[in-house]
């Protein structure tokens, strides 16, 4: 997120000066680490959670569908115009063509299936989905889904190529390699102790060195909080209204991971199905092809583990200590209300190994348990805020916080996170840079040509622009 709103900036105003300042030794070791998630272009090809079946049986609202896929494409523009510019290397380096699948069982999700498929099929941005409810044709879209697969229950499957892996680590270290090259200063081992607004409207940022202990304080014009789960807690030091009420409900992630190259070479695909009662979206099963550094592997999950930091390097008084008197409430009444949610991360972390090779089984018949090792996930740390009627809800989304005046934004939550920072970055822009922003727009539509117009309601346009961004990433 920071690097590529970083990078927008210097695209669009060369000379600001830019500080970027990272706890860590090194760029990309938290959530957009390629092992950290599961690499999928969220384009909502396959996720189901962006279209709930009808309440009434007819064609589910492909609405939110269609509009993260709108977004998914301005950052396809993106990449594209980066690689153009040398900005961003080789595309295999951080993108490949992986099929997007949804698989299925049972009577009724089957049904929910191809009635989803009939909704997408003529909306320009899903052009070439396919479905499927015979064996033998799913089982030539991913052979190991049906391989070993017995008894008579009816199953279903939707495909479409247009589906990416991206590796976010392999983007935020090229952009911030771009920065730094212009003038862009990062320090990494530093932490951001003390956010305080001054009579000026400035900032004065003061940051500490975790090598040395010395502090430091920038006066900034303009601040952004691109600090996953912890940015909950650099807003509250910043004393803006508008974080008040927000709070924090962090889940961990275990992936089972295979690399046999026998394995992987018969699965290449991101395969999403529906999720458990009561799981959060973001812990949705699927079997996904994962490629970084050029090697392929097979990753399976998640499974959810309670954990209360915000980072997977955070500290155990993350949660504890995000407590305010004004968060309080939509707190207690999360907990309150989450009771589907708490039963399943219960259940969750009662599963031995075994219990969790189960579940891949239900993917892969024929998995064996030596092929596969239980890794550590990514710390995912999703929103709760204020509500009028229930007092605090759970959002599973990206958030947007800026403060009345623009001079400090930053983003909480989790999904579809960055592959939709083009969108929520541009959001900013035109929000903290309000004066700039109109002046910017015509190299803005240099960099994303689709900008200020929706792809999905031009056909011929939208295929020109998927075109287009596959000939320069190498895409199918």
């Amino acid at each position: 997120m920071s690097a590529t709103l970083g990078t927008f900036l210097k695209i669009l105003q060369p000379n600001l000066t830019i500080r970027v300042f990272e706890r860590l030794d090194g760029v990309a070791q938290e959530s957009s680490n390629p092992w950290n998630n599961a690499g999928t272009g969220h384009a909502a090809l396959c996720e189901l959670n962006y279209m709930p079946d009808s309440p009434t049986g007819g064609l589910p609202d492909a609405t939110k569908a269609v509009a993260i896929n709108e977004q998914f494409q301005l950052s396809r523009q993106f990449w594209s115009h980066l690689v153009d510019q040398g900005i961003l290397g080789k595309p295999s380096s951080f993108i490949n063509s992986t099929p997007h699948m949804t698989f299925v069982r049972g009577e009724q999700d089957v049904d929910y299936l191809r009635r989803r498929f009939e909704a997408l099929k003529s909306q320009p941005l899903f052009a070439g989905i396919e479905f499927s409810d015979d064996p033998k044709v799913i089982a030539k879209w991913a052979p190991l889904l049906i391989k070993g697969r017995k008894g008579k229950q009816p199953i279903a499957a939707t495909k479409i190529d247009s589906g990416t892996d991206v590796n976010f680590g392999a983007i935020t270290e090229q952009l911030m390699k771009y920065l730094t090259a212009n003038d862009v200063k990062l320090q990494t081992s530093t932490e951001v102790v003390g956010l305080a607004k001054n009579e000026s409207g400035t900032w004065d940022v003061k940051v500490k060195s975790l090598d040395s202990g010395t502090t430091e304080t920038i006066k900034s014009k303009f601040v952004f909080v691109g600090a996953g789960g912890w940015a909950l807690k650099l807003l509250q030091k910043s004393g803006i209204p508008e974080a008040k009420g927000y709070g924090t409900f962090p889940v961990g992630g275990q992936w089972l991971r295979t690399d046999n190259p026998s394995l992987v070479k018969q699965h290449q695909a991101k395969v999403y199905s529906q999720a458990s009662i009561g799981a959060p979206p973001m812990s949705v099963p699927h079997l996904d092809t994962r490629i970084v550094d050029g090697k392929a592997s097979l990753l399976f999950g998640p499974y959810a583990t309670a954990n209360p930091k915000f980072l997977k390097n955070g500290s155990i008084l993350d949660l504890p200590m995000s407590l305010r008197p004004a968060n309080l409430i939509p707190y207690i009444s999360v907990g309150l209300t989450s009771l589907p949610l708490i039963k399943y991360l219960v259940g969750e972390l009662l599963k031995t190994k075994t219990k969790k090779f189960e579940s891949l089984l239900e993917f892969v018949p024929s998995a064996k348990p030596e092929d596969w090792q239980l890794l550590d996930a990514g710390q995912r740390a999703q929103v709760i805020k204020k509500d009028a009627k229930k007092g605090g809800v759970l959002q599973f989304g990206t958030e947007v916080i800026s403060s009345s005046d623009g001079s400090i934004a930053g983003l909480l939550g989790a999904s579809p996170g960055a592959s939709t920072a083009v969108h929520i970055m541009l959001q900013i822009l035109e929000n903290s840079f309000s004066d700039e922003f109109p002046k910017w727009q015509k190299k803005l539509k240099i960099v994303i040509p689709s900008f200020g117009t929706e792809l999905s309601r031009n056909p011929a346009k939208a295929k020109a622009s998927l075109a287009a961004t596959a000939k320069t990433l190498n895409l199918k």
